[in-house]
């Protein structure tokens, strides 16, 4: 990606948002090219690519239990992300109690029939999303370690009132991504380097990577990632998924832990766009513990599969942003280009070019919002813990950092912590004035401007390029993205799989308003039925450059 212009922020947009990898393993990179390597390829899995209706059709016909499904998960999570000369370090833990969770589900299935659609569904969660049972809530820091919070995220409340089972919790870049200026996304202190199942010499990708990874490979039926500023899209377009990241407000981040308070939120990271809308609609909530979920009310309570409509793109208005959002990768351009005819072909009306307006301007301004309100976000989790952790401030953070730095610090060093511990309260006038210019410039100015000057439906633009290499000498290396806008006014984005670039996975974004979730899954779900582009993972130790030579 470009690089923002404050010479104090050396940083990717993608890098700060989205145990430790063996020596070994990073040299097996080099080695694991051979032709030879492809004979480690997994084995066949029953379960491969099934959606959540297809599992609950298994069940409710005795094909399929509740257990058995949990049973096929873990086993599969043992043998391809904790063995092998490249493991793929998506699953951070199992939930030990998974199993016997997954038999009290079959048997009220038995004796009072199923809660709904994510009844006995296997879901991973994010290591940044509060439980209360035998695993961690970390953010992928040992620092966290034993820190179990006393209340779980209202979202994991949510999914166990519905019958799913808490499989275990994912790989992340620790701290969601915001912690040094050179970080490898999906890289851990407590969870290692996190690989990409498509090629494992490549990122996974953005901050969500384990749920990316985990779920791409077909370690669980759905998993919920977090989003700040593309920790949900960027690892679902890197593991071709279709990531939501829904507005700010409509899912609750309570018992997560934060970044940003205006403009995180947690989302769906699903194979398919169905099972991104059932997903959605046990998710979204109004919950007194976040003040911005009051915002959502009448778009809380609602059925998100009924909005999906296989000729939901004929008539749409889709604008095409093309300054800043297409032109950085001539291949991920090629591939947006074949969505726009498919989408046209189905009857949509496309808007090119429609800019969207002050998007230069926002960098600066969401970078400085981002420190205020980390500092104050992190130290406010911190407190929660009470007497769990002796850890009470960032300084605290960045001296236990220090003081561990063969395992926190083996690779990259914690600039962003300490950019942040220079900042002061919320109060402060240069914060309320970035966080002004962030919400003016995104929203009234940006996106509500553009879309209706040109009455959208949707903007449509590439979501990343195709996944790089993981560097853990020099970092991420990002070409471009089209997160952004979505993120800094808090509006609703959904990525979807749009092509391969030599065997690696490229996004497709379309991007709406606020509360413009049910018209997203429409757009989205009739260019997914149309395409049909994703494919399953096959662990290749390196893209298809033998391949494709010469093309």
């Amino acid at each position: 990606m470009k690089k923002l212009p404050p010479s104090e922020w050396n940083l990717s947009r993608r890098a700060f948002l989205g145990g430790t990898a063996a020596a070994t393993a990073l040299a097996a990179l080099d080695a694991s090219a051979s032709p030879d390597a492809t004979k480690s390829l997994p084995a066949p899995f029953e379960l491969e690519e099934a959606t959540v209706a297809d599992l609950q059709a298994g069940m409710r016909e005795g094909k399929y239990t509740a257990h058995g499904l949990t049973e096929r998960y873990l086993s599969r999570i043992a043998a391809l992300d904790r063995s092998g000369p490249l493991p793929l370090s998506s699953v951070i833990e199992v939930n030990p109690d998974a199993l016997a969770i997954a038999q009290a589900l079959d048997e009220e299935r038995k004796s009072k029939g199923a809660r709904g659609p994510l009844h006995g569904i296997p879901v991973l969660l994010k290591d940044n999303i509060a439980t209360t049972d035998r695993m961690q809530t970390t953010a992928g820091s040992l620092s966290l370690v034993g820190a179990v919070p006393s209340r779980e995220a209202f979202l994991v409340a949510k999914l166990r009132a519905a019958g799913a089972v808490i499989l275990g919790k994912t790989n992340l870049s620790e701290w969601a991504n915001f912690r040094s200026t050179r970080s490898a996304s999906g890289w851990s202190g407590r969870g290692g380097q996190c690989r990409n199942p498509y090629a494992l010499d490549r990122t996974p990708s953005g901050s969500s990577s384990g749920s990316g990874a985990a779920t791409s490979a077909n370690f669980c039926a759905v998993s919920v990632g977090t989003e700040t500023d593309g920790s949900i899209v960027s690892p679902s377009s890197a593991c071709s998924l279709v990531g939501l990241k829904p507005t700010v407000g409509l899912v609750s981040r309570a018992g997560i832990i934060p970044i940003s308070q205006s403009q995180d939120t947690a989302g769906p990271m699903t194979r398919t766009v169905a099972d991104a809308a059932v997903l959605l609609t046990v998710l979204a909530g109004i919950d007194p513990a976040d003040a911005a979920t009051a915002h959502s009310e009448g778009h809380t309570g609602l059925d998100y599969t009924k909005f999906l409509d296989a000729d939901g793109l004929k008539g749409a208005r889709i604008g095409v942003p093309r300054e800043h959002y297409y032109g950085y990768h001539a291949a991920t351009d090629a591939l947006a280009e074949q969505a726009l005819e498919v989408m046209r072909s189905k009857g949509a009306i496309i808007i090119d070019p429609a800019p969207i307006p002050n998007v230069a301007k926002l960098q600066e301004h969401e970078f400085e919002v981002m420190l205020y309100e980390f500092k104050a976000g992190t130290e406010a989790w911190l407190a929660s813990l009470g007497d769990k952790t002796k850890l009470r401030t960032l300084a605290d953070l960045i001296r236990y950092n220090e003081e561990h730095s063969d395992r926190e610090l083996p690779y990259f060093g914690q600039e962003l912590f300490r950019q942040a511990q220079a900042r002061g309260p919320l109060t402060d006038a240069k914060y309320r004035k970035a966080l002004a210019a962030c919400r003016k410039l995104s929203r009234e100015q940006g996106l509500d401007a553009v879309m209706r000057k040109h009455r959208l439906d949707a903007l449509v633009a590439p979501t990343e390029a195709p996944p790089s290499l993981i560097d853990l000498v020099n970092g991420d290396h990002w070409l471009g993205s089209s997160s952004t806008p979505a993120a800094v006014s808090g509006y609703a984005t959904l990525t979807v799989p749009a092509g391969y670039v030599r065997g690696l996975p490229v996004g497709l974004s379309f991007i709406g308003q606020a509360w413009s979730e049910p018209t997203l899954l429409k757009l989205a779900y009739a260019y997914e039925q149309a395409t049909r582009h994703r494919r399953p993972p096959g662990f290749l130790p390196t893209a298809e450059l033998r391949l494709l030579a010469g093309r």
